[in-house]
């Protein structure tokens, strides 16, 4: 294992924790490691490693804002997303990390409470959560395929 295997290794175990506690853009951070990996390698197989893990991460990106993005798009509003993605800005300042976990349904709940009333703010809410929370999980699957990748590409280099 090199120095290069070890640092993109890291890389990528960050663009999974991002993708999880949205603070770093998850699957650009562990396609740009395996990218550097790959052209520090240089090596035929190398290459293939990380083409064959962008496939996985291009995948999880166009099916995670199909399958969920569909489903939510039926039961919330864009505004009200936007209010849920400002609240969720706002609580990442102040609180960080966890805030912004906290201000997007707060957000989203709050919105829907004044477009639909104080009864259906909650079922609405819960769709918009569960929503998101498939689109995080499509997302990690992907990256796991990825870092999976990466891993086999490593013991193959």
């Amino acid at each position: 294992m090199t120095l290069a295997d070890l640092a993109a290794g890291i890389a990528i175990l960050v663009g999974l924790a991002g993708i999880v506690v949205p603070v770093l853009p998850g699957s650009i951070l562990i396609l740009i490691a395996l990218l550097a990996w790959a052209a520090e390698d240089g090596t035929a197989t190398a290459w293939t490693v990380a083409a064959v893990a962008t496939l996985f991460l291009v995948i999880g990106s166009v099916v995670k804002y199909l399958l969920p993005g569909r489903q939510l798009k039926q039961t919330v509003p864009n505004s009200t997303l936007l209010i849920g993605a400002i609240f969720a800005i706002v609580g990442f300042f102040v609180v960080p990390v966890v805030g912004a976990l906290v201000g997007f349904p707060v957000g989203v709940y709050i919105a829907e409470r004044v477009r639909v009333g104080a009864a259906d703010a909650w079922p609405s809410t819960k769709a918009a959560l569960k929503a998101v929370g498939w689109s995080i999980l499509i997302e990690f699957v992907a990256g796991v395929l990825a870092a999976t990748t990466f891993v086999i590409g490593v013991g193959l280099t």
